[in-house]
């Protein structure tokens, strides 16, 4: 009864991110009730391992004590502080010295926002006001790379470039400039490194020069491009994009909200790169996803011209919730459990996941298997050698996502065809292995869809 109940309460009053609300009214909703470790609960009892970490956040796994201390002890004590008139609480500046200690380079300051749409939205307004404290006010043309994705903000969105996020929205707007993305399984250029980076270079160049170096405010990319179709970059790839960047005195803003806390393996990726980003996003896997939080943080230099450039009037750019205490003092917890062994753990555990997902490459519909770390794409195809996307009378992204389900495992499941994959980093061997048993077994069943045995007739 309670679960009916919910379902029908949940058709009645609550809108979801990124549905079709017609959809899901006529699908329901699934209730989670519980969740320990890598493993959720439904409220009917059917217990899925987590192979995507809620939405690509809960790196730490669920149900860690110490976290939940942590937050309990901050909100006894001080359940709220503003960051507005010169106010602060201990765990934020704390969390703030912690990050920028372990961030490259000079990222030495760090501002707090609820998640990773609004810091990206924060980064747009922060190069905005840079390059007018620099008084070139003409440089107010961005750039950013197909199939990436840098939130759903009404700015941020037109940096995404993925159609779903600009349909009906009036996005992007008509400084928001993009170049195709490296994607090596489905690169004109073919799947050589050097070839790959080269063309991105010269697509990069080509567009600084067509919209004018003077006017380019700022470079976006991911390390890794998640929402996408986890696309892995060829290693040097995103160094030698940064490089050009500066080269033409472009700012280059590295979004790390999923890749960042121990996702591709280190705490940055932009660490593992060798690249100093002028500004560098996190969210997600700040917090583990047990509170809302996010992150910019930014190069002295960057810092510098705002402030001097402000002076002694404000800069007008602030959240409610920036620096929330409850959220710092969780994230506080959360970086203790990365460096007390998780990280290490994940690494460990995404070699064992690299291997199993390797393993499927066997299989008639997979094409292509890509990833870092605990960051894993698996690309379906109807015929490996055309590479040949999955049809879209097939439904991929529902059906798969709903066989995975019924089999024990979330997973991301993306409409071209692509599987997604981003467990917690606490997972064990056993959880890995079912993993891919069970992606095995739903790939068996999609084998069985009319319309994908159609395709490969």
């Amino acid at each position: 009864m309670l679960a009916n109940s919910l379902i029908e309460l949940d058709r009645a009053h609550l809108i979801h991110p990124v549905a079709s609300y017609r959809g899901h009214e006529r699908q329901g909703v699934r209730v989670l009730k519980s969740a320990f470790g890598a493993t959720v609960t439904e409220a009917n009892g059917h217990q899925l391992i987590d192979g995507f970490a809620g939405l690509w956040c809960v790196n730490a796994g669920y149900g860690h004590e110490s976290i939940i201390e942590a937050a309990t002890k901050q909100l006894r004590e001080l359940p709220y502080a503003t960051g507005y008139f010169d106010l602060g609480s201990e765990p934020a500046i704390r969390l703030a010295a912690e990050l920028a200690e372990r961030a490259p380079g000079d990222l030495n300051r760090v501002y707090f926002t609820l998640g990773g749409s609004d810091a990206v939205d924060s980064t747009i307004r922060f190069v905005r006001y840079y390059w007018n404290a620099k008084d070139e006010p003409q440089r107010d043309q961005f750039i950013s790379i197909q199939q990436g994705y840098h939130g759903s903000s009404t700015v941020g969105a037109g940096l995404t470039a993925l159609p779903a996020f600009h349909a009906g929205f009036g996005l992007p707007f008509d400084w928001q400039h993009k170049i195709p993305s490296p994607y090596p399984y489905r690169n004109p250029v073919g799947e050589d490194d050097v070839a790959i980076t080269a063309a991105s270079l010269a697509s990069l160049k080509a567009k600084i020069e067509e919209i004018g170096a003077d006017r380019v405010a700022a470079f976006y990319a991911e390390p890794i491009q998640g929402s996408g179709g986890v696309i892995v970059p060829p290693k040097g790839w995103i160094k030698a994009m940064c490089d050009l960047c500066k080269s033409y005195g472009i700012l280059f803003i590295a979004d790390e909200v999923i890749t960042g806390f121990g996702r591709t393996g280190p705490l940055f990726a932009c660490a593992d790169e060798d690249i100093v980003p002028d500004m560098m996003t996190v969210a997600k896997g700040l917090t583990s996803g047990y509170v809302p939080m996010g992150a910019v943080f930014m190069a002295d230099h960057v810092y510098d011209v705002i402030a001097d450039g402000a002076g002694d009037a404000a800069v007008g750019h602030g959240f409610t919730y920036s620096a929330h205490p409850v959220s710092a003092a969780v994230a506080l917890e959360v970086l203790k459990l990365y460096e007390g062994g998780l990280l290490e753990n994940g690494i460990k555990a995404g070699a064992r996941l690299l291997a199993g997902l390797e393993s499927l490459r066997d299989h008639p519909l997979v094409g292509d298997v890509r990833g870092r770390g605990m960051l894993y794409g698996v690309e379906l195809v109807t015929d490996k050698a055309k590479k040949t996307p999955l049809p879209a009378a097939s439904q991929p992204a529902r059906r798969i996502f709903d066989r995975a389900w019924s089999n024990g495992l979330v997973i991301r499941a993306f409409p071209q065809g692509v599987l997604g994959y981003a467990p917690p980093l606490c997972c064990t061997d056993s959880d890995i292995d079912a993993i891919v048993e069970r992606t095995r077994k739903t790939l068996d069943e999609t084998l069985q869809d009319p319309e994908i045995r159609q395709a490969m007739a």
